[in-house]
């Protein structure tokens, strides 16, 4: 996997985030919110501007992501959890009812909401994605949520094409 280098690396100067986090398996869910944090301000964001919110689990996640993307208070949200496979299909409910309830709230709103839910099999896989260092996935998804405030901004910019043929 390619290391992203600093000068790739999207500004997050002047952005307003929200960092949602599950408080369901919390010796994973801590090491995903430092992760974001950090990346957040590796981009130069202002603490004064990222705002984090505790939920109970990855499921309560979607509801907490559209209020906050709803509110107007926002450029981007970053919604964290983890998910941990387990003796009975709850594993597969939840999972489910997260990345569609975090899409559905991104696509509701047009505010970017990144997917920061570990869905693994074992607790082990899930420490390791949340570990300090350039694989936290809490850093990935923060930098994918500020990514997609200038993805966003950028093509609201361009002029449309016209589709047909001048008169």
């Amino acid at each position: 996997m390619r290391k992203q280098a600093p000068a790739d690396r999207p500004s997050a100067r002047g952005l307003r985030v929200a960092v949602l986090c599950g408080r369901f398996n919390p010796a994973v869910t801590d090491g995903l919110r430092e992760g974001a944090l950090e990346a957040l301000r590796e981009m130069g964001a202002s603490a004064s501007r990222i705002a984090t919110f505790d939920v109970p689990g990855a499921f309560e996640l979607p509801l907490a992501a559209k209020v906050a993307a709803r509110s107007g208070r926002f450029d981007a949200v970053v919604a964290l959890g983890a998910v941990i496979r387990g003796a009975t299909d709850h594993y597969e409910h939840v999972a489910r009812a997260a990345a569609s309830g975090l899409a559905a709230a991104a696509f509701e709103s047009g505010v970017p909401v990144a997917f920061g839910v570990l869905t693994v099999r074992r607790a082990r896989q899930a420490v390791e994605r949340a570990g300090p260092g350039p694989d936290n996935k809490g850093a990935e998804a923060a930098r994918a949520a500020v990514a997609m405030v200038h993805t966003l901004r950028a093509i609201a910019q361009r002029p449309a094409r016209s589709r047909g043929r001048r008169r």
